[in-house]
């Protein structure tokens, strides 16, 4: 099932003449988490450093250096660090026309189209332990080589590679041909999920998620929980936070302005969460995106 567009990231990963999109990642130095998200695009995570806790799909798992993800269009996932660690890794998001996706040949039909709809999951996660990791190892660098590259000579080497890296997963058993379980809760939880990102400045109650959701508090609480990973209270702190974090660096705006705007109306409340979420306060943030800046 696609899913409402309306749940949609709202960030454009790829264009029509460069269909990717490449970010690195540091958590908790960049920003503290990767909120539950999804979007139309594939994904490729390539972890360099550190361990972090990552769920998807419903299914939550810790990845460590080396480890390589797959998430396939409209999944939900999200990312954390683990306790006292830096997680750093690459994630490279693509269109599906550069897997053929666009075409009518049988392999675009019978391989690639059942993934994009969800009647065939990937194994997301893959390590040393799987068969073919080495192969899909180097087959992932230079798919990472290419998008760093990011010129219309490496776009052809970029292609192949990918869909090398699909075959090899095919090849080891890592595509599985029955639906994703998960789907059907995810649709439950992807349009709260859209509430809270568009009203996460506004008082938001568990009766109200749980009404948008049609189920009861108690019911609601645990599948939002089994879905994305934390309570719908930890989930709209990490929303907030990140807003907070993304004006800090990217404005000269009154941290308590931002703390107003970002629905805390209490800034020692905010402080203080702000603190235990990254380590730092507001005003120390803020002077690693702009050096000498002062306190507000």
């Amino acid at each position: 099932m696609t899913p409402d567009r309306k749940t949609e990231e709202k960030r454009q990963h790829s264009t029509t003449l460069v269909p990717y999109s490449y970010y690195e990642c540091r958590l908790p130095e960049y920003f503290a988490n990767v909120p539950m998200h999804w979007h139309s695009e594939f994904e490729i995570n390539y972890l360099y450093r550190g361990k972090g806790e990552f769920i998807c799909g419903g299914r939550k798992f810790e990845a460590v250096e080396g480890d390589i993800l797959i998430f396939p269009p409209n999944m939900l996932h999200t990312a954390y660090p683990c306790k006292d660690n830096i997680l750093v890794y690459d994630a490279f998001v693509f269109s599906s026309v550069l897997l053929g996706a666009n075409s009518s040949d049988r392999c675009s039909a019978e391989c690639i189209w059942p993934i994009i709809n969800g009647n065939i999951r990937i194994n997301v996660h893959i390590h040393p332990e799987m068969e073919n990791y080495v192969e899909m190892k180097r087959t992932t660098e230079r798919i990472l080589f290419c998008v760093h590259e990011n010129t219309p000579r490496t776009d052809l080497l970029l292609k192949s590679e990918l869909l090398r890296l699909f075959w090899l997963l095919e090849c080891g058993g890592h595509i599985i041909f029955q639906p994703d379980d998960s789907a059907g809760r995810d649709e439950i939880i992807r349009p709260v999920l859209e509430y809270m990102a568009g009203n996460y400045q506004n008082d938001i109650t568990i009766e109200q998620l749980a009404a948008l959701a049609h189920l009861s508090k108690s019911y609601f609480m645990k599948c939002f929980k089994d879905t994305v990973g934390v309570s719908a209270i930890e989930h709209l702190t990490q929303l907030r936070l990140n807003a907070a974090c993304d004006a800090l660096s990217a404005t000269r705006d009154k941290i308590s302005d931002i703390a107003f705007c970002c629905g805390y109306n209490n800034l020692s409340n905010f402080n203080r969460q702000f603190l235990k979420k990254t380590g730092c306060s507001p005003d120390e943030y803020r002077k690693r995106s702009f050096p000498g800046a002062l306190k507000s």
